[in-house]
């Protein structure tokens, strides 16, 4: 008997019990539903983290002086220029520096995040956008001379000035810590930050924000002493290693701390690889116990075989009589087994990627489907079929004719 007769006789007696078949096929059914859904979320919510660590800077280095460093070893300004001036590799360059303090305008008083640092801070401030709405960011010129300019966000322009935005030119006010203020000029807008939580928290006590040249900071705190971060953004990811190498190198030689590991540098490259996995090995070990449905839908299809076996031992024992070979018996049983799983693979196949849009829709990620998912998707129900078909195959095609044929 050829392939194609014994793939008809499968179809047949799988289509003869419906219903006992659509159950025998349910295990293996939610099984892959489940896997392909949660490979599917899970691959694209890792797209989605990763496409967010690329936005933030996949070439960008965070610099850092550890706590065990004194306050020799704190990076200074002097420093900043040295590492732009000595790595031609480094784009932008500038402290990773913010505190918290009041600022006031002629209308309303808030509580603000301040970022200070060189001009090159806004691309590498992680506190507020870059693109500007309004104005200019402060420059080099304002930054050697300390002018007194600051960048707001525009829900610290509304926020100050009664809902308007293009404050340029107004005038506010930072505290210092002795008391003192200090009068500051708009001289540019940016986005602003604050419409994500528009709804879940009460706008008029969240803070706002404010960017200011570092030398300008150092008006408002003579003491504010040294640096204890830097970010820095490369021209090339390819770089990254050799540039944060060369940073600390230079920093070390410069405060004398060469050895004393007082500078560490993390590129976000390294930081993407730790996510990576971390999101992977989670993502894979829900999918294996998802993948449990799967052996429990095979041990499901192998009992329904084996009630088949039994059901059709007179039928067996007839072929058998005929002239059929323990072989030709042996593919038809296992045959039906694979189009069971197989069809219910497909099944689950269409269900699993129907639910992770739906998920991922739900939650705003576009889903991730891979062709080689869904290759082994189909590989794994068959190599079910088989596996769990092996035994009921071999028990029909060992089947004595002769007491097939006398069973009742």
């Amino acid at each position: 008997m050829n392939f194609s007769e014994n793939f008809k006789m499968a179809i047949d007696s799988v289509m003869a019990n419906k219903m006992r078949s659509f159950l025998t096929m349910l295990g293996i059914i939610i099984g892959i539903a489940a896997v392909i859904a949660i490979l599917g979320v899970g691959n694209g919510a890792t797209e989605e983290i990763t496409g967010t660590f690329n936005n933030l800077g996949a070439s960008t280095i965070s610099l850092s002086v550890t706590e065990e460093a004194t306050d020799d070893e704190a990076i200074t300004e002097n420093d900043i220029m040295a590492l732009k001036n000595a790595i031609p590799e480094i784009e932008r360059i500038s402290p990773d520096a913010t505190t918290f303090t009041g600022v006031s305008s002629d209308f309303e008083s808030r509580q603000s995040v301040v970022s200070y640092g060189t001009p090159d801070l806004q691309y590498t401030n992680q506190a507020m956008e870059s693109t500007i709405v309004h104005g200019r960011y402060f420059n080099e010129t304002d930054y050697a001379d300390g002018k007194n300019v600051v960048v707001i966000s525009e829900d610290t322009a509304s926020a100050l000035f009664n809902g308007r935005t293009d404050v340029l030119g107004e005038q506010i006010s930072l505290d210092g810590e002795s008391g003192n203020q200090l009068d500051l000029t708009v001289i540019g807008v940016v986005e602003g930050t604050f419409q994500d939580l528009q709804g879940s928290f009460d706008l008029s006590q969240m803070p706002v924000y404010t960017a200011l040249p570092l030398t300008t900071m150092e008006k408002l705190d003579p003491n504010i002493g040294g640096l204890e971060s830097l970010t820095v953004q490369v021209s090339s990811k390819d770089a990254i290693e050799s540039v944060s190498t060369q940073i600390v190198r230079i920093l070390e030689t410069r405060h004398d701390a060469v050895g004393e590991n007082w500078y560490s540098a993390t590129n976000f490259l390294q930081a993407l690889d730790q996510v990576d996995q971390v999101l992977s090995l989670f993502i894979n070990f829900i999918a294996a116990v998802a993948a449990i449905a799967l052996l429990v839908g095979g041990i499901g299809v192998m009992n329904i075989m084996l009630v088949s076996v039994t059901e059709r031992t007179r039928e067996i024992g007839t072929r058998k009589a005929l002239g059929a070979t323990t072989g030709t018996i042996l593919v038809q049983f296992l045959m039906e087994s694979v189009i069971l799983c197989l069809i219910g693979g497909i099944i689950g196949l269409i269900l699993g990627i129907g639910l992770a849009t739906g998920v991922s829709n739900a939650l705003n990620i576009v889903p991730n489907i891979t062709l080689g998912s869904v290759l082994l998707v189909l590989f794994f129900s068959s190599a079910v079929g088989i596996f769990f078909g092996i035994y009921p195959a071999r028990k029909a095609a060992k089947l004595d004719p002769i007491e097939a044929l006398r069973y009742e």
